[in-house]
């Protein structure tokens, strides 16, 4: 079920030849397309059949259902690692193989060297029976260096497929999980945790994988090398390799110190996303109370400690970088030394052998060693995470089948079930009730009665812990608060299913859709943002209740979707829909429109999870039961009913329960025949063009870090580097005064012979001294830098993305932003630092190397010379490609994540649609659209290492043999000296090159972090002009001639509007749904800069500070926006009230009773999004939030929409008792609400068509007033006409 992805080409791997395979030709077109223009999506070849994101979860997720099953029957722990091993150890054993050669070969290398340098030594010219000899000893060494450097990439190619594909696995898997998660699972988990998992966590596995193999490699080179050099120099080489091990030592211990860094710094990240996630969630109410400065604090708190931690490791990861720059200095010299108090005599061949060896052990001991062992710590801590997450609870089957005869029906028995497994009082107690098809259930009572709870009991989210629910038939679900995913109006309604014209015109009829689709721009083909906008909520609960009436299922579950629209919209929705559309199937309906009960079959009224009573309106009548009595507060306590609210998840074991038919859910049954994809719109970002510009590089270095910090900086970088390379060069002054020795030209004894000895030692342990003491400042300083460097850019986003305006949000999904905050900002703090030192060291070394071979042997300038020109050239005509290769790579992961959170937000709905299978396929297309460029990046990277690496060898072999036909003209020492370096040359060049593009790759993450600091703001929170701080005192609102947009391009929403509202009134503002009554409070709030003028008590609004004007009106959203944490930071988030002024507000809004029946009262943790609450409960928290701040302005927008009407009345009486001299403005659909109020204004379109009191209004029948108060019949009708006057 594709989404609208890019066309994506056929991968010319599949038919490369065995050349092209090897040197990566099948690249070419790619790169020559790259060089002519800049990259699209649809230039990625598609992803192997092999690597498909589908393929290789489904066969890792057998692995681990088979780990699990057997871990259950040996009563132990699932291992997660043993899943792993089965799936892909063979084939990276096999691998293992590869590096073994390709290390073996690096150890031959220097035993060529030393038989060319003893061949210089004992240099004859009447001896031409040697010279063949020679050249066999030039060519052995080419062709070593050749070998190699096939081996070694392909090596690394293969291995970082393995980890490519590992990753992807899990990603499928944690997915998958995800769609499975129990609501008790739910929360235990929350959505920044699993973004950091797919972020963050699965990346270490395309790490541990590439240097796993040197935990066993690198020993066993240590060992060949020192039987090598024992055979050569006997014990003093036992001197340098107790160095190593001892480090070697000294580096395990670092490892062990990196895990359990890595596990505090996971949490500390989980924390920060998780946070991140909420305010991006809940952007609109952060704004409206003026808390972005409070979130900005709480966030750079986490972000401070989660630096400390990751300074810390980075710490340990300088220190090991630094080793691999010293330790072949520390070990040659530690030999040489042990060699002249032994008295040992030595040749040059020898000294260049040792120098060899020790360089051949660099990498693979000093490097891929330490990494392996770094590495594999932090993926353990990894694996750990992933395997707990994976163990949580899944939605298990709880209902028997029934026989599959064909009749649906919904039948509970003596149900009872509760959310909390500790709670004393269950949610659900002891109900009992059957619907048929065609029969109408009203499900009534108070805010947390469990109402929604019925639902989720039926829908199997609820388990029993008593009693059965038979479930026979499909289900279709209307969620309380309506998710729609992002994509067209018309795919949301859709969802999967054919498009046929007749019925999905009758649908949008019936949901009373076609007004407003009218008024969109693009009719149905309106793009809806990741929440929905830019629909109103009525609009939204439309859409969600056409999608499940298109769905033609047999039973329907509607959570009170008529709370969300006008009075005239829902006498449509429930003729039209619900008793036309709906007259043959089970429907059940929560609502708290009581006018439609007497067209309800069966009644049942609950009040804290128990049936009061039930049975038909008629038998209520009679038996003289008064319906709204019934509403009246009881005294008893009212107990938690946590009802899991927005996020919805999928179980295949439900599947079956709930329609018999159908054994799985691949398996297509009939009604199967008549799905299509579900068209989900998730476009990618633009990405910035060109290289990344030297002012980048400047704003991260000197983020935090002062111009005197980095010119000491660059300082100690010229020192390292100088006396490294003096040691070289000090190296062969040694080796020859030592060659003259041997050969018996100077007697040992001597005074003078003596001197020059221990003058020459003493210089070179001081040089050795300094390298390693300039090393470790250097790598110390550049973490410091770049990682408090990667905090200030971390703060500055922050607090950028919170001044920008609301606008910003709709047209970014949350998957965009959080990629943003959690990958790229991983890069910075993990990777960018480690390969910047790594880069600088190489660098340094490449500069240091060239300039003391041409210095001790001036003929090699001229193949370095074309040699430094080719490389330049190859890194440039890379880098054009490879730029926008690592662009689209970062564009591609921003739709996993979005499609993951949307998925999150809408799991009931997902799963009572049985979406899942789709959902899951749409993962995988995002996935494999994601692998297709990080395929790219991997190969591409390849292409230039191996040209780079064929291109050393050429060169190793021009200086092997002009060392020979040169003979004459030079010492064994230069000699020595120039072939050691040329080998060490070609392993660093490649490197040097790569990293550097590998440093640029990396900077399109700060880029990317930069470009987040400098988006377009709203006005600035606070002028120098302030209001006085009694300002409003009588809270007069006035707009004059006053029009808005929500976007600058977009459509007046409204037009021309000249309102007063006089101070200390009550003002009922109602309209139908979409009449843009909420975008009256918009531009009051200046959401959107309004044009024309709006004034507060005689100040112009736009003439203040947005924070000055926001903090002094108090508002309550009709989405309630709920934080992680305790009830009472939800009231108060930053403690500027009492407790007594807390509970006095809980009472107001008459929820105090409840928070009083928890057992932590107001300490009772929330879960994330206030899942532990129903929507109404969570409406009453929100409100109660507006009413605590006492301001001279209260404004209600539809707060109390999913609040039943005898609580919502007693809340209004309140409110208008606490709120006596304020200015009140209650925008609502439900007229009950608003009745009492002095002033009704009537909205349609963007403009106001009545404004009266409310007995004059009703007393003209042309009016829309009294037309709107006649739709909810006769006797409703006159209860409102009679409480008027």
């Amino acid at each position: 079920m594709p989404p609208r992805h890019p066309e994506v080409k056929p991968n010319p791997l599949q038919k490369a030849n065995l050349c092209s395979r090897l040197f990566f030709w099948w690249l070419n077109p790619l790169f020559k397309i790259g060089h002519k223009r800049k990259l699209e999506a649809n230039d990625m070849y598609s992803v192997l059949p092999e690597d498909r994101s589908q393929h290789l979860g489904e066969e890792l997720q057998g692995y681990w259902d088979q780990e699990v099953l057997r871990a259950r029957k040996d009563v132990r722990e699932p291992s997660l690692v043993k899943a792993i091993v089965k799936c892909y150890g063979k084939s990276y054993l096999v691998l293992g193989m590869l590096t073994f050669l390709e290390e073996g070969t690096r150890v031959v290398q220097p035993i060529f060297l030393g038989k060319m340098i003893s061949y210089v030594e004992n240099y004859d010219p009447t001896d031409s029976a040697t010279l063949p000899e020679a050249y066999g000893y030039a060519t052995g060494l080419s062709s070593c260096v050749l070998v190699w450097a096939v081996l070694h990439h392909l090596y690394f190619y293969h291995i970082q497929r393995v980890g490519m594909r590992l990753r992807v696995a899990v990603c499928h898997m944690i997915y998958c999980k995800a769609l499975r998660l129990s609501s008790s699972a739910m929360g235990k988990t929350t959505t920044g945790q699993i973004v950091n998992l797919l972020s963050n966590d699965v990346s270490r596995f395309d790490q541990v994988t590439m240097f796993l193999h040197y935990l066993w490699v690198g020993p066993l080179q240590v060992i060949a090398v020192t039987a090598l050099l024992w055979m050569e120099i006997g014990m003093p080489c036992l001197a340098g390799m107790a160095v190593l091990i001892i480090l070697l030592l000294l580096q395990s211990c670092f490892g062990m110190s990196f895990s359990s860094l890595r596990s505090k710094i996971s949490a500390l990240t989980d924390d920060r996303i998780r946070t991140m996630s909420e305010v991006i969630t809940g952007i609109r109410t952060i704004k409206m109370n003026a808390w972005e400065k409070s979130f900005i604090d709480l966030i750079t708190r986490l972000r401070r400690k989660e630096i400390s931690k990751i300074l810390r490791s980075s710490y340990l990861r300088a220190m090991n970088l630094t080793s691999f720059f010293a330790v072949s200095k520390i070990m040659i010299f530690v030999t040489f030394i042990a060699n002249e108090l032994l008295d040992n005599l030595i040749t040059a061949s020898q000294v260049f052998l040792v120098v060899m060896m020790f360089e051949a052990l660099r990498f693979s001991s000093t490097l891929y060693f330490p990494l392996a062992v770094e590495k594999v710590s932090e993926a353990i801590i990894s694996i750990q995470r992933i395997k707990n997450f994976l163990l949580l609870d899944e939605i298990t089957q709880c209902y028997p089948l029934l026989p599959s005869d064909g009749k649906t029906i919904v039948d509970v028995q003596a149900f009872t079930a509760s959310w909390e497994k500790a709670s004393e009082t269950p949610t659900l107690q002891e109900l009992s009730f059957t619907v048929r098809p065609g029969e109408l259930l009203a499900v009534v009572g108070h805010v947390g009665a469990g109402k929604s709870s019925l639902l989720s009991a039926v829908l199997g989210e609820l388990p029993p812990s008593q009693g059965k629910i038979n479930v026979h038939g499909r289900i279709a679900y209307v969620s309380q608060q309506p998710w729609l995913f992002p994509g067209t109006v018309k795919s949301n309604i859709l969802f999967g299913k054919k498009y046929e014209k007749g019925r999905y015109e009758e649908v949008i009829k019936a949901c009373a859709l076609e007004e407003d689709l009218q008024l969109l721009k693009e009719g149905d083909l309106t793009q809806i943002g990741d929440r929905g906008t830019p629909l109103s909520e009525g609009q939204k609960a439309r859409v969600s209740l056409a999608r499940a009436m298109y769905q033609d299922a047999d039973i329907y579950l509607l959570d009170d979707p008529l709370s969300a629209v006008d009075a005239g919209v829902s006498r449509h929705l429930f003729e039209q829909c619900i008793r036309q559309a709906l007259k043959e199937k089970i429907t059940i309906l929560v609502t708290h429109q009581l006018q439609y009960l007497k067209y309800a079959n069966q009644i049942l009224i609950l009040k804290h999870g128990i049936m009061v009573e039930r049975g038909t309106y008629s038998e209520f009548l009679k038996s003289g039961i008064d319906i709204f009595s019934l509403f009246e507060k009881g005294n008893g306590q009212s107990e938690p009913s946590p009802v899991p609210g927005t996020p919805t998840v999928i179980s295949e074991s439900l599947v079956q329960s709930l329609q018999s038919p159908r054994p799985s859910l691949k398996d297509a049954a009939p009604e199967d025949q008549e799905t299509e994809n579900i068209q989900v719109v998730l476009p990618l970002e633009n990405h910035l063009e060109g290289k990344v510009g030297f002012k980048t590089y400047k704003n991260y270095f000197t983020a935090r870090a002062y111009w005197p910090v980095i010119i000491f900086l660059i300082l100690v970088n010229i020192a390292a580097q100088v006396a490294y390379a003096l040691q070289d060069w000090w190296l062969v002054l040694w080796a020859n005064v030592q060659n003259v020795l041997y050969l018996g030209g100077y007697v040992k004894e001597d005074e003078d012979v003596v001197f020059i000895l221990n003058w020459y030692l003493g210089v070179y342990s001081g040089l050795t001294v300094s390298t390693v003491l300039f090393g470790i400042t250097r790598s110390l300083l550049i973490f410091y830098i770049l990682v408090n460097s990667s905090q200030a850019l971390h703060n500055k986003m922050l607090e950028s993305i919170l001044r920008v305006p609301v606008l910003f949000f709709h047209r970014n999904p949350i998957g965009r932003i959080l990629n943003r905050f959690s990958k790229d900002i991983g890069h910075m703090d993990d990777v960018l630092p480690l390969i910047f030192l790594d880069f600088i060291q190489t660098f340094l070394l490449v500069i240091g190397v060239v300039g003391v071979m041409v210095a001790a042997v001036p003929w090699t300038a001229i193949p370095v010379i074309p040699l430094g020109i080719v490389f330049f050239f190859l890194r440039r005509y890379f880098l054009e490609t490879s730029r926008n290769v690592k662009h689209l790579e970062c564009t591609t992961r921003s739709p996993v994540f979005s499609h993951l959170a949307s998925s999150l937000r809408g799991l009931w709905t997902i799963r009572a649609y049985k979406a899942e299978q789709k959902y899951q396929e749409l993962f995988d297309v995002h996935q494999d659209l994601q692998s297709a460029a990080w395929f790219l990046l991997l190969t591409t990277s390849r292409w230039l290492a191996v040209y780079l690496d064929v291109i050393c060898a050429i060169f190793v072999t021009v200086v092997a043999f002009g060392a020979l036909i040169l003979v004459e003209s030079l010492d064994a020492g230069h000699i020595g000296l120039v072939l050691s370096l040329t080998i060490t040359l070609t392993r660093m060049f490649q490197w040097c090159v790569r990293q550097s593009a590998e440093v640029e790759n990396m900077m399109i993450s700060v880029e990317r972090g930069i470009e987040y600091t400098d988006l377009v703001k709203e006005a600035p929170w606070e002028l120098e002009s302030h209001p006085p701080p009694s300002w409003p005192e009588k809270g007069a609102i006035s707009f004059k001639n006053v029009n808005f947009r929500h976007k600058p391009d977009g459509p007046l929403v409204l037009r021309n509007v000249h309102e007063f509202f006089y101070p200390g009134r009550k003002y009922g503002i109602v309209g139908r749904t979409g009449a843009r009554k909420s975008s009256l409070i918009a531009a009051l709030f200046r959401l959107s800069e309004p044009e024309g003028d709006i004034c507060i008590d005689d100040i112009l609004t736009t003439c203040i500070g947005l924070h000055d004007l926001r903090k002094k009106m108090s508002v309550a959203l009709q989405e309630p926006v709920l934080f992680t944490g305790t009830m009472r930071k939800n009231l108060d988030p930053f403690n500027e009230h009492t407790d007594k002024e807390l509970w006095t507000a809980l009472e107001e809004v008459q929820f105090k009773e409840f928070i009083e029946g928890l057992p932590a009262k107001m300490n009772t943790e929330l879960a994330e999004s206030g899942l532990n609450l129903s929507v109404g409960q969570k409406q009453l928290v929100s409100l109660a939030r507006a009413i605590l701040r006492k301001n001279q302005i209260l404004i209600i927008d539809k707060a109390t929409s999913y609040v039943d009407p005898s609580t919502d009345e007693l809340i209004q009486k309140k409110i208008h008792e606490r709120f006596a001299q304020c200015t009140v403005l209650t925008i609502t659909h439900r007229l009950s609400t608003i009745i009492d109020c002095e002033w009704i204004m009537v909205w349609d379109s963007g403009t106001r068509k009545e404004y009266s009191w409310p007995r004059d209004l009703l007393k003209h029948k042309d009016s829309l007033f009294y037309k709107m108060v006649q739709q909810l019949g006769k006797e409703e009708a006159a209860v409102l006409t009679k409480r008027a006057k």
